[in-house]
């Protein structure tokens, strides 16, 4: 396989991978749609963070030893659920609670909630203690290193396709989010989003603690 053809048919995966719904998407979405626009670009940054990370560790066999300890991946499997069921709870709880305050004709979020560091620290809290991303990159990425290349600079040469294409996607979902912000403005509005957002995050934990 020459190392184009290996480059845009890992793109192909990837970007399916991508533009499937899921944690990320929501993750961001919600985000941005609040205003937050730094703490978006945060958890975007901080997820494609975790990716570049995932990336390193595939190319220098790390992950690999990971997934051939049952016990290291189950203990990040449960980690990782707790967390998500944690913050998808607490969203929930807040709602229930009458929270956002924030009133309904101040467009700007309250002061602390759009920082580009915890944004960057969410995403990448979501995204290292995802075992399955550790594992897609142990089974996914070496098929698409070409016999004869170095292993660790074509595997951190396919993250950064996987990192281009999950920004350029991040983009677009900013973008669509700012068509909502409007309504969100209202309270009501922001409340019923953080309820679906909450109940996603916290669906996914719970498939993640049962394996499946």
């Amino acid at each position: 396989m020459a190392i184009g053809t290996a480059l845009w048919s890992f793109a192909l995966v990837v970007g399916l991978l991508t533009l499937t719904p899921g944690l990320d998407t929501a993750l961001v979405l919600r985000t941005s749609a609040l205003g937050r626009r730094r703490r978006a670009w945060g958890v975007v940054l901080g997820i494609q963070s975790g990716t570049l990370l995932w990336g390193v560790l595939t190319s220098l066999g790390v992950t690999a030893l990971f997934t051939a300890s049952h016990l290291a991946y189950v203990t990040l499997r449960w980690v990782g659920a707790a967390y998500l069921v944690w913050m998808g709870v607490r969203m929930l709880r807040d709602t229930f609670r009458g929270l956002p305050t924030e009133g309904a004709d101040d467009p700007a979020p309250p002061a602390g909630t759009d920082s580009f560091a915890g944004g960057w620290r969410q995403g990448v809290l979501t995204n290292l203690l995802n075992p399955k991303m550790g594992a897609f990159y142990v089974a996914v990425l070496p098929q698409f290193i070409p016999a004869g290349t170095g292993h660790f600079t074509m595997g951190l040469l396919l993250a950064c396709v996987h990192i281009l294409i999950g920004l350029a996607w991040s983009a677009v979902l900013v973008g669509f989010a700012r068509v909502l912000h409007g309504w969100l403005r209202k309270p009501q509005a922001r409340r019923l989003l953080d309820r679906i957002t909450g109940t996603v995050i916290a669906a996914f934990g719970v498939r993640l603690a049962l394996g499946d």
